[in-house]
């Protein structure tokens, strides 16, 4: 009865604040078409829900790649029946936004959901509360459309972190952007009380073009925190042993503000965590190392790396949650961890999938294949071996230029037919100093023969817009 009077609640957009501890254990349904998105407003949970679009159109009131705004009119962007305005910093692509809304994390039998499901029944079954219950719940229905507050601010990402670079996101307005990662929710879910929680969706970056990288990927998010009760209880003298102390130096091994004990015991509980979840999806002879490196919002942090067909490759990344974030997001009290993890790279790896595209495919020969009772031992069979074709464009660049806004150009004109853009002549002329890039595209498409006439087309329409779009002087 309760649950029924939650979702009575979220129907009309607002959880009551007295059912902001409940809410946290309602498991959203993953078969639910709907994107959910959590924030405090007015000391209040707000659950806000924006009905997926079956068609998953996006409209584009002016169709220019770079959204410029012409002058006397209003520019907007449609979003799943949400309209956004456009300004100089929208980077936004109608090929992107086509992706708005397929969640393939949620696809049954699609391999990203095959993975993100099997870390969250590792975290359903080594986690239980006393009633039995898992102790971590999961959010895979979170809107993509998030502030850059949220993206960035709110994770502790400075004003000047390379990471916010324009050419580097996928921007709607100067407010509002396509998620970076999915750490964009994890100040509002811990505001709303949640203490243990997984996160999986899309995440947008703009990107080079090659058989590993995407604009749109997936990302798995997971958050412990402790009171100084869950941390010390089972440790001999616990009672004496504190989260926190004062006049502190932050150093390489913690923060300012915490006691050297209270780290190293949620140091030791994160890494066997990921270590227990690691040798759950790769066996439990696969070979770990960690490696120290840097977050905004953890410290310390780590990465983990995993020894597969004899290279170090890394899985994830973690730390030690900052505290100002928790203290912001209302949890000062608690200590805790935070990590996050690729699911494409880890299909990648687990089914031998070779291309990043093959995600997105809609070829039965693709999906069939993980349409078994037991997905765990699937290995991709390749279904086609389709030849590649060669194309170079080479031209002048602006003083501003940015090769990912290149990239999404082509990807904009060609679509999931080019496997690979890659520079291959730098030049700086010698007495103007103007600076000419040549690029290689391999177009190749995954389920048949491309013709020469076919791409020879597409080739001449990037050469004859990519000026108009990006600034350029073909040569």
């Amino acid at each position: 009865m309760a649950a029924t009077r939650l979702v009575a609640e979220v129907l009309i957009n607002r959880v009551p604040s007295s059912a902001c501890t409940l809410f946290p254990k309602i498991l959203l349904p993953s078969s639910c078409s709907a994107y959910h998105h959590i924030h405090l407003k007015h000391n209040r949970c707000v659950l806000h829900q924006t009905y997926q679009v079956q068609s998953r159109s996006v409209h584009f009131s002016v169709p220019s790649l770079q959204n410029k705004l012409e002058t006397g009119h209003d520019a907007e962007i449609e979003i799943l029946g949400k309209q956004y305005p456009r300004d100089d910093f929208t980077t936004v692509t109608p090929k992107i936004l086509s992706r708005v809304g397929v969640s393939l994390q949620n696809q049954n039998h699609h391999p990203i959901c095959l993975i993100k499901e099997r870390i969250r029944d590792f975290f359903y079954t080594a986690f239980l509360n006393r009633r039995g219950n898992p102790l971590f719940s999961i959010y895979d229905h979170l809107s993509p459309i998030v502030t850059t507050a949220q993206n960035f601010d709110s994770v502790l990402v400075p004003q000047d972190h390379i990471t916010r670079k324009k050419g580097d996101n996928y921007y709607i307005n100067r407010d509002m952007m396509l998620r970076a990662h999915t750490s964009a929710h994890q100040h509002d879910l811990v505001q709303c009380g949640l203490d243990c929680f997984l996160v999986a969706g899309d995440v947008y970056r703009r990107d080079e073009i090659d058989s590993s990288h995407y604009p749109v990927f997936h990302q798995m998010e997971g958050v412990r925190l402790y009171t100084k009760h869950e941390l010390f209880e089972k440790c001999k003298g616990g009672s004496h042993l504190e989260l926190f102390e004062a006049n502190s130096a932050r150093t390489d091994l913690k923060q300012e503000t915490h006691t050297l004990e209270a780290v190293k015991l949620v140091e030791h509980d994160l890494k066997e965590t990921l270590i227990r979840c690691t040798q759950h999806l790769f066996g439990k002879d696969i070979e770990t190392q960690w490696v120290e490196t840097t977050f905004p919002f953890t410290h310390p942090s780590w990465e983990l790396e995993i020894k597969f067909h004899g290279e170090w490759l890394e899985t994830l990344g973690c730390g030690i949650m900052e505290q100002q974030l928790l203290q912001s997001a209302g949890a000062g009290d608690k200590i805790g961890y935070a990590f996050g993890l690729g699911l494409d790279r880890l299909a990648m790896l687990l089914f031998d999938i070779p291309d990043i595209r093959l995600f997105w495919s809609t070829d039965e020969r693709f999906i069939s294949q993980f349409q078994v009772e037991d997905p765990t031992s699937v290995k991709f069979k390749p279904f086609s071996s389709y030849p590649p074709v060669y194309q170079d464009i080479a031209f002048w660049l602006p003083t501003d230029y940015e090769s990912n806004n290149f990239y999404d150009f082509v990807r904009t004109m060609a679509g999931d037919l080019v496997e690979n853009v890659q520079l291959i002549d730098d030049f700086t002329h010698p007495k103007t100093n103007r600076k000419s890039h040549c690029y290689r595209i391999t177009y190749r498409s995954m389920d048949k023969v491309l013709t020469l006439e076919e791409i020879n087309e597409i080739q001449d329409r990037i050469r004859e817009q990519v000026e108009g779009e990006l600034s350029v002087q073909v040569r």
